[in-house]
């Protein structure tokens, strides 16, 4: 089965040498934004997410509308939390930045709280639910009618369309009961953060039968860090010298920064990381440590390029079609992972078979 294999654009202010140590030179910005997604283009990777944060990093629409015409062939994975902008005029911003990338665009759906509000979880799922109807609406360039619980829009769509004139795919993630519902019912990708082998087989096929039940297909993805030495002893070196600089205390403050901080998800990788052996792997190359200071994805694949390929075959195995991937720092990591395993895995952009 062929495999998307994307990368990670850190516009989210993450970006290291050592864990919790800030570098100046690493933080977001565009020069350093820039040079990431433009390195994992040249390198043949099939995507790049571009996160969305408010406290911390760059803006994403922008980013991802000043990014677009400087690549040839990557797709772009753009977060955009729904009910932060009013939902045509996004439309309207994500379509012309489709057109920018010649059809390349993917949507990264983020249903955490908007920057100074908080919402109990059923009526922001219910937000979120509506806001990706409206959004595939017009993105399918056709007329909105919604009478909804947070739109109430009747409206034609906007001249400008996409390449195909169609929705681009809807990534998206979340492990409450309310999140993999709205998986199941509206997204074209359901991302699951590091986990067993096992756990993620079990979580693809889970969300396979609920999209089922709507009459729906959904492609998985798995959003994973990974560190990549030439044996699997210096690639455990490489992970125990990237947290060697951090404190318990910067870890939980950094965690803590995140406005799903207290999500199920977040809870699932805190609780990957108790079960984990002394030395923080939860399973063969399956390393925790990442998660002490991060509020997502906490887990990294760690290994020799045999093993890392190994992994990825048995996520791919498991269900598992779609991978995004991070190191630090990313621009080394990506060239990294680019010579030793990219070539080894069958991959492309995921979209052609949605």
């Amino acid at each position: 089965m062929t495999i998307e294999v994307s990368w990670f654009g850190a516009l989210c202010d993450d970006d290291y040498e050592f864990l919790g140590v800030p570098d100046p030179a690493l933080k977001s910005s565009w020069p350093h934004c820039r040079d990431i997604v433009q390195t994992a283009d040249r390198l043949g990777f099939d995507n790049i997410l571009l996160p969305s944060g408010y406290a911390l990093g760059i803006d994403t629409v922008s980013f991802a509308s000043a990014i677009a015409p400087t690549v040839d062939q990557i797709q772009l994975l753009v977060a955009v939390r729904m009910g932060e902008m009013w939902v045509p005029q996004l439309a309207r911003q994500l379509a012309t930045i489709d057109q920018m990338l010649d059809g390349r665009l993917t949507i990264n759906i983020i249903s955490s709280d908007i920057p100074g509000e908080s919402l109990d979880s059923a009526p922001r799922y219910q937000r979120t639910i509506e806001w990706m109807q409206a959004l595939r609406t017009l993105l399918n360039n056709e007329k909105l009618e919604i009478r909804g619980e947070f739109l109430d829009l009747d409206l034609e769509p906007a001249r400008i369309s996409t390449v195909s004139g169609t929705c681009p795919p809807m990534y998206f993630g979340g492990f409450s009961e309310a999140a993999k519902d709205v998986a199941a019912r509206e997204a074209d990708v359901f991302l699951t953060w590091p986990d067993t082998v096992a756990s993620v087989g079990a979580t693809a096929s889970e969300m396979q039968d609920r999209a089922a039940q709507h009459g729906r297909d959904l492609a998985i993805g798995l959003r994973s860090h990974v560190i990549v030495r030439e044996t699997e002893q210096e690639a455990r070196a490489a992970a125990d010298r990237l947290i060697s600089k951090l404190d318990a205390e910067t870890g939980a403050a950094i965690r803590g920064k995140s406005l799903d901080s207290a999500s199920v998800g977040v809870q699932r990788q805190a609780e990957l990381r108790e079960s984990a052996s002394e030395d923080g792997y939860a399973e063969p190359n399956l390393w925790t440590g990442i998660g002490k200071a991060r509020s997502g994805a906490g887990a990294a694949i760690v290994g020799s390029p045999d093993q890392v390929v190994e992994k990825i075959e048995a996520y791919r195995d498991a269900g598992v079609s779609a991978f995004i991937f991070s190191g630090y720092t990313h621009i080394a990591q990506a060239e990294r992972f680019a010579e030793m395993v990219l070539p080894r895995l069958d991959h492309g952009p995921l979209r052609a078979s949605l």
